[in-house]
Order: C-alpha cells, then sequence, then structure tokens
C-alpha cells in the first residue's frame, strides 16, 4: 500500500482513481465529485467549487463572487447580542496567563463559558444551545483567537469536533440524549479520539477495535488514544475504532472504521495524566484508555464501517473555524505592533517611518486580510448549503496558520527585546500557534490532499476526452469544443476573465489572478502528460502545485472582499483596495516562482541532491559532518 496514496488507473495513463485512504484519509472528507469505476454510470451533480475547477484551468466562479453575505437581520442581532458579552468575558473574567502558568482553566472561568452558551455555540435551540450558523461560529472565533488560544482550544475541541459528529450524523434519539449534556444544561465536556501512538497521519492505521457481543446488543472496545484534546475532563467521547464488517459485494470479512458515542459512565474508560506542551497549556491534553467499554449498539455514528467518512467530515466541516479563530490573534499581535511602531523612537525617528517596519506591517495586514476572508468566504459558502468546500477548507487551514506564525514572530521582531518579554504576552502567543501548522491534519498532509484531490478532478476529464477519440463520431462536439477553447487560449484570445466580477479600480490585479489561473490549469495538465500515474510519487512537484493553488485561491478571496467594500462604498474599502492590490502583486510573484521550479530541470536535480543528503543524515541519525578543527 502506497504512503500517499493508492492510484487505480486502467487503460490509461491519466489518473481514473486516487484513493486518498491512509496518509491523506486525516486530510480529506467527502470524494471529489469526478467519474470514477465506482461512481461512473451514476448521475453526479457538478462540482461547484472554485478550487476544483481551476485544476482544470477554469472558472467556477459561483462560490467566489460576489463575496458572501449570508446573515439575516436576526441572525445579525443574535451575534451582536453575544459580542460584548464574550469580549468582556476575555477581558474581565479570564486570565490567559494565569491558565498558562497553572495549566489549568479555573472553575469559576468554566462556569462562565457554560454560562456565556459559548461551549454550545452551534447546537440547535431546541437541546439547550444557540443554533450559530458557521459564519456566526467564525465571529466567535476571531473574539476568541484574539485572547486567549488556549481556551479556544478547549471550546473547539468540545464543539468543533468533540460532538460535531453528533450535530452532522445523529440520529433523532442520539441528538435528543447527548446535545442537552453538551450545552449549559448539562456542562459535560466531549473530545474527539482519533490518533493513536502508532497512527498520526496515517488515521487508516489505527489499531483500537470494537467487537460485536455474542447477544448483538453492545461493541467491547479496546485501545488507546493519544495527544486527546480535553482527554481529561470530557465525559462523552466520539472515538474511531476498527470493526469487523461483511463486504456485500464479496462476502468476506474485513476491517473497517466505524465511530461510536462512547461515555465515560460505560466503564473502562481512562485517561493519563496532562502532557506537558509547547504552548495551549490551559487546555486538558491526555491520552484515553479503553479497555473491554461496553459500547451500546445504538450509539454507532452513521453506519458500522463508516467511521472514516465521519472523521473526515468532522475535520473538513470545522477547519474554516481555525481561519477565523486565527484571523483574531493575527489583529492582536499587529495591534499590539502597530502600537509599538508608532511611538518607538529610533535615530530621531518613530520606527513607524522606516520603510523596513513598513513592509512588516503591511504584509502583516494583508496576511491577516486574506485569512479572514477566507474564513468567511467559506463559512458563507456552508451556510449557503455547498458541499463542495473540502479544498478551500484545507486551504484555509494550511495559510491561516501559516499566516498566523509569521505575523507574531514580525510581530516580535519590530518590538524587538520588549517583544521577547513575557510581559507583552506575544511569546504565549507564538507558543500557543505552533500547534496549528500539526494538528486536524497538517500542513503537509494538507498540501498533498489540495494538489492530489485537484489532480483527480483535472485528470478525470484527461480521460473523459482520451475515451473521447476511441469513438470520435459520437463524441465530436467534446473533442472540437476542447480544441477549439485550446486554440483560442493558444493566441491570447478567451481564456479566463474576472473583469465582470471586479470593481474597475481592481482590474490590473484580476488580470494577474486571470493569468495564474490559466497557467495552474496548464501545468497541472503537463504535469499529468509526463507523469501519469507517477504523480503521487512527486511530492517536490505537488508542494510547489499546492502553494500555488494557495496564493491564487487567496487572490480571488481578497479581490471579492474588496469589490464588495468598494461597491458598497464601506469606510475601509480604499484601504482593502490597496491590500488587495498587494497581495496579488506578492503573490503572483510567488506563483510565477513556484512553476518555474515545477517545470525547471535545475530545480528537480535540486531535489535529487536533497533527497540524498536526507537519506544519508537518517542512516547516520544525525549530521554527518564534524566540526572543521576535528578534521
Amino acid at each position: 500500500m502506497l504512503k500517499i496514496g493508492q492510484l487505480v488507473v486502467r487503460n490509461s495513463r491519466f489518473i481514473s482513481n486516487i484513493e486518498l485512504k491512509r496518509t491523506l484519509a486525516t486530510a480529506a472528507a467527502g470524494q471529489p465529485k469526478v467519474e470514477t469505476e465506482k461512481n461512473k454510470d451514476a448521475k453526479l451533480q457538478p462540482n461547484m467549487s472554485f478550487m476544483a475547477n481551476m485544476f482544470r484551468g477554469e472558472l467556477e466562479a459561483s462560490q467566489v463572487f460576489p463575496y458572501p453575505n449570508v446573515l439575516t437581520e436576526e441572525q445579525r442581532e443574535t451575534l451582536n447580542m453575544f459580542i460584548d458579552p464574550v469580549t468582556k468575558f476575555f477581558t474581565d473574567v479570564n486570565d490567559p496567563v494565569k491558565n498558562d502558568d497553572t495549566a489549568t482553566i479555573d472553575p469559576v472561568t468554566q462556569a462562565a463559558l457554560w454560562e456565556l452558551g459559548g461551549m454550545s455555540f452551534q447546537v440547535p435551540p431546541e437541546y439547550g444551545g444557540i443554533g450559530a450558523n458557521n459564519t456566526q461560529y467564525a465571529r466567535m472565533g476571531e473574539i476568541v483567537g484574539a485572547h486567549d488560544l488556549g481556551v479556544g482550544i478547549c471550546l473547539g475541541a468540545h464543539q468543533s469536533i468533540g460532538f460535531k459528529g453528533i450535530l452532522l450524523f445523529g440520529t433523532p434519539e442520539q441528538k435528543k440524549k447527548y446535545l442537552p449534556m453538551v450545552t449549559d444544561q448539562g456542562r459535560v465536556f466531549s473530545a474527539f479520539c482519533l490518533t493513536e501512538p502508532s497512527s498520526g497521519s496515517d488515521a487508516g492505521s489505527i489499531k483500537s477495535r470494537a467487537v460485536l457481543s455474542a447477544d448483538g446488543k453492545h461493541f467491547i472496545l479496546n485501545g488507546s488514544k493519544i495527544w486527546i484534546s480535553n482527554g481529561g475532563i470530557a465525559d462523552i467521547f466520539t472515538v474511531f475504532a476498527q470493526t469487523e464488517v461483511v463486504d456485500q459485494k464479496t462476502g468476506k470479512k474485513r476491517d473497517k472504521v466505524t465511530a461510536f458515542i462512547v461515555e465515560r459512565g460505560f466503564g473502562g474508560v481512562t485517561n493519563g495524566p496532562p502532557e506537558k506542551k509547547m504552548g495551549i497549556k490551559c487546555s486538558n491534553t491526555a491520552e484515553v484508555y479503553f479497555e473491554d467499554c461496553k459500547v451500546p449498539v445504538e450509539n454507532v455514528i452513521g453506519e458500522v464501517g463508516d467511521g472514516f467518512k465521519v472523521a473526515m467530515q468532522i475535520l473538513n466541516n470545522g477547519r474554516f473555524g481555525m481561519a477565523g479563530t486565527l484571523a483574531g490573534t493575527m489583529a492582536s499581535c499587529i495591534k499590539k505592533a502597530s502600537e509599538f511602531a508608532a511611538n518607538r523612537l529610533q535615530f530621531g525617528k518613530k520606527i513607524q517611518e522606516f520603510g523596513g517596519v513598513q513592509e512588516k506591517l503591511a504584509r502583516m495586514a494583508t496576511l491577516q486580510y486574506a485569512a479572514q476572508s477566507m474564513a468567511y468566504m467559506i463559512s458563507g459558502n456552508m451556510d449557503r448549503g455547498s458541499q463542495d468546500y473540502h479544498l478551500e477548507a484545507a486551504i484555509s487551514k494550511v495559510f491561516a496558520s501559516e499566516a498566523a506564525w509569521y505575523v507574531c514572530d514580525e510581530a516580535i521582531q519590530i518590538m524587538g527585546g520588549m517583544g521577547y518579554m513575557k510581559e507583552t504576552g506575544l511569546e504565549k502567543v507564538l507558543r500557543d500557534i505552533r500547534i496549528f501548522r500539526i494538528f486536524e491534519g497538517t500542513n503537509d498532509i494538507l498540501r498533498l490532499f489540495v494538489a492530489l484531490t485537484g489532480i483527480q478532478y483535472a485528470g478525470s476529464h484527461l480521460k473523459e476526452l482520451q475515451k473521447a477519440f476511441q469513438n470520435p463520431t459520437a463524441n465530436l462536439g467534446l473533442i472540437l469544443s476542447e480544441f477549439s477553447n485550446r486554440a483560442i487560449r493558444s493566441v491570447g484570445l478567451g481564456g479566463i476573465d474576472l473583469s465582470g466580477h471586479v470593481h474597475p479600480s481592481l482590474q490590473d490585479s484580476a488580470k494577474l489572478c486571470a493569468e495564474s489561473i490559466e497557467l495552474f490549469g496548464r501545468t497541472v495538465e503537463q504535469l499529468l502528460i509526463k507523469h501519469g500515474k507517477n504523480i503521487v510519487d512527486q511530492q517536490f512537484l505537488l508542494n510547489r502545485l499546492a502553494d500555488c493553488a494557495i496564493d491564487t485561491y487567496a487572490m480571488v478571496v481578497v479581490l471579492s472582499r474588496a469589490t464588495t467594500s468598494l461597491n458598497n462604498k464601506l469606510d475601509t474599502a480604499e484601504h482593502e483596495r490597496l491590500m488587495a492590490e498587494a497581495w496579488c502583486i506578492d503573490a503572483y510573484d510567488r506563483i510565477q516562482v513556484n512553476n518555474k521550479k515545477i517545470s525547471n530541470p535545475a530545480f528537480h536535480k535540486l531535489h535529487e541532491k536533497q533527497s540524498l543528503i536526507s537519506k544519508k543524515i537518517c542512516e547516520n541519525e544525525g549530521v554527518i559532518t564534524v566540526s572543521p578543527i576535528d578534521v
């Protein structure tokens, strides 16, 4: 079994099906809507994802233009009712320094969180929650991220993933029983139990096992899970374990993952001591053990054997929230750095007048703007009922987590020694931020997920064209259409045109974005033609491709948001225009560089050398060279 994914290619050198079942399983949810051997006869709905279509070099604008505005007046009023109390909680009740020093959230603070409704923001009102949609949840995440990421992890582990499976897939009976428990009514913490000692990114290798009892009434669960947020304080767990299922086609038995709702009260559920971590110290992280735990059959989430689908939908459904939360964190960092720059005198000038500081602050602001724009773009599409947001959600997690690290690090740099001091608060933020590039799908895995899933969608189109040539008379329309489009593009006509979607003042930026989309589509096609099924092994190229995709998506979302602000004549519109223009110039340059790396043999040789260096270091289990004076 391949580490990155299995490819099934039948009568074609193009990819017909990339099964992201192992390493990519933790990163992905839902199958891209392309024709595979399994569903080729099914009538599929068109994939409306902007990113998926960009891999074909095509523009699908419906989910990016215009910028979504999904809240009703009543929903805005409900949201506004919570903003002041939540902000007041973080300024008057919560003490992030104390939380960090004691590595706990004290009972008074916990009680205040429950009373606010912050622990059950998305639970429907009929079960005791607030009933917030995704956009409202993203706004609350911003406030949390601006104040205390440790508390944010406790909140997110509880509702973004802890009981999210019950919300998404629970039966009416499961919802009626468990959702009131995780609200202020029951004040019971929940946790999401997927990772094991032997399965991190490779979620398919989990060893926990659930065996159906002889009377068919219970599953007997045994196993252990590590690094579980809320693991030591939760009483309700969403647990994933291997179960034996019968293949309906072959009649053979095989293991498949199943999701369960497990109560600590079932017995056989224990946990280890809280882990000592670099950051997010006040969030409880512990190993959780299951020993002969009797789980009623009615506590299966979804169907037996559908655990991967459940796990990945939960993770995908919550990733946009990280972008919202970290946008709040970045805003807080920028505020500290800009206040310092506006008042600090050096060499007879305030440091805000120095070009180096201006460059830092401007880039920090554009990164925050892009991450925030992604969060609300995705949440808006989700609230409108879209099912085609998985690539965009993965991109938002990667982008926001890396942008937040950069912004906080640069804020410290601007403030110099003062920024390094604990008193300023940025050293805690830097420690807290680091985990976001690791958990809920590492950024390395998510980059491969974005690249390979997009390539799968593009490859299905090329395979369709290849099949058309086997019967050209019957498929003449498809063939002529394809070659007509290519011929038009080759002479500089036709192609991607964003001019009708963006504000007149952003036309130059729109051209850079359109050119990037077209270049991206050509690059994907060239990679498929050159490497075929072996593209899965070209991680060096896939990472460059993913970076191009991330930068281009960021271009689109800032153009869309700035256009809406300009059209509505918001007070911030001109500033947003400047940030959108700056981002597009900066991103366009990186996209050009990464495309050259993909096609330039010199960079391929660089990777070959890096691969050899890495192998030697691993063989030696450390640096091979010695100090020059010891030679």
